[in-house]
């Protein structure tokens, strides 16, 4: 065998060849725009039904706590939903975008979504957080980092 042909076999030995480097990663104007058609969709009419079906009128709402509790709650599981079903809630859906693992590639269970719901919670109020996707070749966010999740581009 000839010099360079051994060269050519040790360096592609030498890649690692994971799945990651093969991800097409959504980018981050996909990422805001699927997050403000779920809040549209989901989380809006979410607030609607909790201030004028459950508690009566927007001051009641106004004055509680556990109105925009119960909210965010309701919230984070019809987004855990959607993200165990199918990795898309509706728009993740529109901007063909998906939630995976990130070693796997493959979607994520109630429970791993719900914990990433609740971790972007957390990390959600941090400038720190806001900033982390500009700074990764993958654009990934803080959430997805601490929750082993990535977001990637579904092929239209």
């Amino acid at each position: 065998m000839r010099w360079r042909d051994l060269k050519k076999n040790q360096t592609k030995q030498s890649q690692p060849s994971t799945q990651n480097n093969r991800a097409n990663y959504a980018t981050i104007t996909e990422k805001i725009k699927a997050f403000i058609t779920d809040m549209f969709m989901i989380y809006i009419p979410i607030l609607y039904i909790i201030t004028y079906l459950i508690m009566g009128d927007k001051e009641s709402f106004q004055s509680s706590q556990m109105g925009p509790l119960m909210g965010v709650v309701i919230y984070g599981l019809i987004d855990a939903v959607f993200i165990s079903r199918s990795g898309q809630t509706p728009g993740k859906k529109a901007y063909n975008i998906k939630v995976v693992d990130v070693d796997t590639l493959e979607t994520i269970s109630f429970l791993h979504a719900l914990l990433r719901y609740l971790i972007f919670l957390l990390t959600a109020s941090t400038i720190f957080a806001l900033l982390v996707p500009y700074f990764r070749k993958d654009r990934r966010s803080l959430h997805d980092l601490l929750s082993k999740t990535t977001l990637i581009s579904l092929e239209k």
